[in-house]
């Protein structure tokens, strides 16, 4: 990159604007590099990649300089070792001994390459910071003043813009490459599974566009099937919501199905399995089957004849009292190291009424049984699951095997977890069923419904999935990032309004009209196709307590979308209770310090009483382990509602506008105010991606969990531990003793008495500070 952009700007130095280089790298590349030159002659004409840019560019040199070309990028640009590269350095010093250029007494290309070609060598740039004397004299002295030339800067100026851009994207852009194979247009068929047991989260959001971006973008059909085999969890209320999720995700499948349209053809395959002897029906206690598949113990119904097999499954089918005791497990292995494999199960007995088929199934396939069947019936070509299923991929294909089904090509992506963040429907429910948050749709929920609820745009939910990509590597992702790339999107479309916190408003009076009136303002400064708004000019204003407290008399301040003013009068401090300001409209708004938002009295026109919402995190530990008991880890408050008064003009938004309030941030219009059980415009702020938003607002301790809450929830595990050491000493500090469990080790030489510090140093001594 070095080599052909050198080249360039060489030759813009005697032909201005002769050349315009440009660097691409990714999917905009013609040749498939990384990252590589695009010149453009002032003619128009345009040439591609490295080798053919500097071809053109030093066609016509004069042929003592095209040798020294030759040398640079042969000798220093080639693909040699070190020894070529050291042997070529030298050559090079030598020649430089009397010579301030390589060829003539001017700098040329032969200078440009040779320059170029050694700014790209990582060995030379090393040596050149830690080694300079092995480099020679002369050939430092040569590189650092073509180093310091105007065209060597302004490249390295555009190169380093690129790398950075590059980088990014790279960082920004997961990558799509799934290895998978057999693709052909029109004919990919992929499938999103949701159980209907729940709402769909951030989670279920990438796996659902994922699949639909794999379908669609080779044209393709996407296949919508819900996972209904677990009659104890499924409600016809679940599969309306993911339906409603998925619209609001932009997400239309091809088709749309249940598993349990399936159930009479997967239990015939069942009885094939165990016709072929690939299956048997294990009467096994649920603590003797966990057993045995942890430590690879076969199980003592392993090896039931199919007869007996058959008998005892028609005995769970018709949900017998000895049926409800047994399940059907697949005769894989006992012992693979993938514990998966080993004799998985894929049929349980559950006498339960199902949403869809009633009573007359007593018998329900598991997921891992369902799933491949169901898969190659419906014609589904590629399966994409998170990772969490990858160590169950083995058990997917075998059934294909060992029931001659269509194969079913079937690869993984990472999940997306993100920091202080449960996506456990489980442990969601949890929170609902404690009445720790009112539902689902909950601002603080990762569901889709939750985040769009508190502003996340679907079309920056949908960039964030796509820059993800499908990488497979499982990373904790911090929130930062997705409500950065929101508000990109927000901020060109929201109009911005006023608020004034209602605590300590301070009446304000101003030589202002002589009546109020309504004024026309933009709603969007910079975009002026959005339209204006009515904003009250008035003698009669309100100003925010902690503005008012931060004024001086005499000082000039402005007034946001009026003008200048300056303070007369201040009546009180802390609170401030009232003030007196004089307009200065000739005053200039950029040499004032402080822009104050405002709102007009008016006597028909009056603010908006209104409600501003925040929340923080449902919990304080960025990540929560399994063994973990997330009732540890309760944030203690998580809303936060602050009283305000909003121009007029909000009070005419529906629910689910957009806004910015100036100088407090961006908010969506959660309840109007003729819904609301508090009478006022409700808004929920929405976080902006920078570092203050994102952090977790609580610093105490995490809230105590009562032993009333500890029935039926899904934390259970019993904890060891012993009751903490009580400190001995004055600062309460354990002692060494207390504090560690490793033995105790005696002085070597014994008791020594060490001289007192006044002894051995003439520094005044301190005293003991506590």
């Amino acid at each position: 990159m070095s080599l052909a952009g050198g080249l360039a700007e060489f030759a813009n130095e005697s032909s201005t604007d002769a050349y315009t280089v440009e660097w691409q790298e990714g999917s905009t590349l013609k040749e498939g590099e990384t990252v590589t030159a695009i010149l453009t002659s002032s003619s128009g004409d345009e040439i591609v990649g490295e080798a053919a840019v500097i071809d053109a560019l030093v066609s016509g040199t004069d042929g003592a300089v095209l040798q020294w070309v030759d040398f640079g990028l042969k000798r220093l640009a080639g693909s040699g070792g070190y020894k070529e590269l050291e042997l070529a350095l030298g050559e090079l010093d030598h020649h430089l001994t009397m010579r301030a250029f390589i060829s003539g007494y001017a700098l040329t290309a032969a200078d440009v390459v040779a320059w170029g070609a050694l700014r790209a060598s990582v060995i030379f740039q090393r040596n050149l910071k830690t080694k300079r004397a092995t480099l020679g004299s002369h050939l430092v002295r040569w590189y650092e003043h073509v180093d310091s030339l105007a065209f060597a800067r302004r490249l390295s100026d555009s190169l380093s813009h690129v790398h950075r851009q590059a980088n990014r994207a790279l960082k920004d852009q997961g990558s799509f490459d799934l290895g998978l194979t057999g693709i052909e247009h029109g004919k990919v068929v992929t499938r999103f599974p949701p159980e209907p047991s729940g709402y769909l989260h951030i989670g279920h959001a990438k796996a659902a566009l994922l699949n639909e971006f794999v379908a669609k973008s080779n044209g393709g059909r996407l296949l919508i099937r819900f996972d209904d085999t677990n009659p104890s969890k499924e409600r016809v209320e679940f599969e309306d919501s993911i339906l409603e999720d998925l619209a609001i995700l932009g997400i239309q499948g091809d088709a749309l199905s249940h598993t349990s349209d399936h159930f009479q053809a997967i239990y015939e395959y069942a009885l094939e399995l165990i016709r072929r002897g690939l299956a048997y029906v294990d009467d096994s206690s649920l603590e003797e089957m966990r057993e045995g598949r942890m430590h690879g113990i076969e199980s003592k119904c392993r090896r039931l004849s199919v007869e007996e097999n058959l008998a005892r499954f028609q005995q769970m089918k018709e949900a017998t009292e000895y049926g409800q005791t047994c399940c059907l497990r697949a005769k894989i292995s006992i012992d693979n190291n993938n514990k998966a494999m080993r004799d998985p199960t894929i049929y349980r007995c559950k006498p339960e009424r199902h949403h869809r088929t009633g009573n007359v199934w007593k018998i329900y396939p598991l997921y891992d049984f369902a799933c491949p069947i169901v898969d190659s019936i419906e014609g589904v070509t590629h399966a994409l699951r998170s990772s969490e299923y990858r160590d169950r991929n083995p058990q997917y294909q075998w059934f294909f095997t060992a029931l001659d089904l269509r194969p079913v090509q079937i690869m993984d992506f990472s999940r997306m977890n993100f920091a202080y963040t449960l996506l456990s429907k489980r442990k969601l429910q949890w929170f609902v069923d404690e009445g720790r948050v009112p539902g689902w749709d909950d601002p603080r929920f990762p569901t889709v419904r939750g985040i769009k609820r508190r502003g996340m745009t679907i079309e920056a939910l949908r960039q964030y999935v796509l820059m993800q990509g499908a990488s497979q590597r499982d990373m904790l992702l911090d929130w930062d990032k997705i409500w950065a790339l929101n508000k990109k999107v927000i901020d060109p479309k929201a109009p911005r309004h006023t608020a004034l916190v209602k605590h300590g408003l301070v009446p304000t009076t101003i030589d202002g009209p002589a009546e109020a009136y309504l004024g026309s303002v933009l709603r969007h400064k910079k975009v002026a196709e959005m339209g204006t708004k009515n904003t009250v000019f008035s003698s009669q204003i309100f100003i925010g307590q902690d503005d008012a407290c931060e004024l001086e008399v005499g000082e000039e301040l402005t007034l946001m979308d009026w003008g200048n003013a300056i303070v007369e009068k201040i009546e009180g401090k802390e609170p401030v209770t009232g003030l007196q300001l004089r307009l200065n409209l000739a005053g200039d708004v950029k040499s004032t310090k402080k822009k104050l938002t405002w709102l007009g009295q008016h006597p028909t026109v009056h603010p908006v009483e209104a409600l501003l919402l925040d929340y923080d995190y449902l919990i304080t530990k960025k990540k929560v382990d399994a063994e973990e008991d997330v009732r540890d880890y309760l944030t203690p408050v998580t809303k936060f509602e602050e009283p305000a008064i909003v121009d007029a003009n909000v009070g005419e938004l529906p629910v689910g506008t957009i806004i910015q309030l100036e100088r407090k941030g961006y908010y969506i219009i959660d309840q109007v105010a003729a819904t609301s059980q508090v009478g006022a415009v409700e808004l929920i702020k929405i976080p902006d991606g920078k570092a203050a938003s994102m952090a977790i607002k609580h610093t105490g301790e995490a809230s105590v969990k009562s032993a009333a809450s500890s029935a039926g929830n899904p934390w259970d595990k019993k904890k060891k531990g012993k009751a903490a050491a009580k400190p001995a000493n004055a600062l309460g500090l354990l002692s060494p003793s207390e504090s560690s469990s490793m033995y105790e080790v005696k002085p070597v030489y014994g008791d020594i008495d060490l001289e007192s510090a006044s002894s051995v140093t003439s520094m005044y001594s301190t005293g003991k500070i506590y």
